[in-house]
């Protein structure tokens, strides 16, 4: 495991473990992303995610434009700009 991944007694310490595989802590990450202004758009674009991840596969193109619209066009009210431009970018191929 990388450095910092793992504490003594291999207790997986990852952001992934903790907040995103873990339903309390997904809980209570996702409460103060919800709770901090500066943060909120980031509350949301993960929703957001997670429902188009059970959407229709014929519903996806349309829920990327909407998803690409909202939080990824800079100077809108939920553009998350801490975003790559790698992550933002339209898929190819």
């Amino acid at each position: 495991a990388p450095p910092g991944h793992t504490q003594d007694g291999g207790q997986d310490t990852s952001f992934r473990w903790q907040c995103v595989e873990q339903p309390i802590g997904k809980l209570l990450f996702r409460r103060f992303l919800e709770g901090a202004p500066e943060f909120a758009a980031a509350a949301a674009l993960w929703s957001e995610i997670e429902a188009f991840e059970q959407c229709e596969d014929t519903e996806r193109g349309a829920s990327a434009e909407r998803l690409r619209s909202r939080f990824f066009t800079p100077g809108g009210a939920e553009h998350c700009g801490f975003l790559s431009a790698s992550a933002t970018a339209p898929p190819t191929g």
